[in-house]
């Protein structure tokens, strides 16, 4: 299958919406990154693709295109459900816009998105995408990644979602930075004895010298 995709964009044909339903969700993943960055965008809108089994370059480089694709619907509410299936490459900041246009995003696409992104959303912030579907939250707390997510998060935040997660940072911990020393000279400890063992007979040897002047 990637053989033909390939030999099928050497000939000089468009990865139009034709070509991408003809792929479909079972061969996009084979796109490499040549042929994912010739994808005209608004081929997209026209498309039904899901790049969740993907890898994460994939899902970056197609959240893009179809942020670019659906860019015209941005403030309409049908917006989120175009940009769904493309979630799993979205960056932290888009996610944070989405936050507040209360999408009640479900779980499942939740514990499916960018890692860094993720982890750089706050309580509020995660209330906002989820929505409705809060309470789930509860029961992957001990799962990867909402158990990471939970760690980084002051407490006092996660008590304000009243779900009952726990495991967030205490507040009023003091937080004990040892001490650096300096480093001990890297000269050869021949060459250092060597040093201490002259210095007397250098010493006496100047105020001989200062003396007779």
């Amino acid at each position: 299958a990637s053989a033909a995709i390939q030999r099928y964009v050497e000939l000089g044909h468009a990865l139009n919406a034709t070509a991408l339903n003809a792929i479909g969700t079972s061969y996009v993943c084979l796109l490499n990154d040549t042929e994912l960055r010739a994808i005209h965008p608004p081929s997209l809108k026209l498309a039904s693709l899901n790049p969740s089994a993907c890898s994460q370059e994939t899902k970056i480089i197609l959240y893009q295109k179809a942020k670019q694709a659906f860019s015209d619907q941005h403030y309409l509410p049908a917006y989120y459900e175009l940009i769904l299936p493309y979630l799993g490459g979205a960056p932290g900041a888009d996610l944070k816009a989405l936050s507040k246009d209360n999408v009640n995003m479900n779980i499942s696409t939740f514990v499916s998105l960018r890692r860094e992104s993720l982890m750089s959303l706050t309580p509020a912030e995660v209330q906002g995408l989820l929505g409705l579907n809060l309470p789930e939250l509860a029961r992957w707390q001990y799962r990867s990644p909402v158990r990471e997510w939970v760690r980084v998060q002051k407490q006092s935040e996660l008590d304000k979602l009243h779900i009952g997660l726990t495991g967030g940072t205490q507040e009023g911990y003091i937080n004990l930075v040892t001490p650096r020393f300096p480093a001990p000279s890297s000269a050869p400890l021949g060459t250092m004895a060597m040093t201490f063992h002259l210095l007397p007979a250098l010493l006496l040897s100047f105020l001989m010298m200062s003396i007779l002047s």
